[in-house]
């Protein structure tokens, strides 16, 4: 348009699904799993600083804090 070539994008998001040039929802899982990856992490780390040692309150955090991005990007690639 106007003279101007178009920009050739790897992958886009939209509304918080990743989509890719070749359309496979590799880059949408690795983004699901550093972030679940980066919660536990604070988790952990939370839990060492605080010293938190009830296994009741680390299971708790972790099904209500990395474990709905994981069934996301599970979800989504089963789609």
């Amino acid at each position: 348009m106007n003279k101007r070539e178009t920009e050739v994008i790897d992958h886009e998001k939209d509304l918080g699904v990743m989509f890719s040039s070749d359309l496979k929802v590799s880059a949408q899982c690795k983004e699901a799993y550093s972030k679940a990856n980066r919660i536990f992490g604070l988790i952990i780390r939370t839990i060492k600083y605080k010293k938190f040692k009830n296994p009741l309150t680390c299971i708790n955090l972790y099904k209500s804090m990395v474990s709905p991005h994981l069934e996301y990007s599970i979800w989504f690639s089963c789609m």
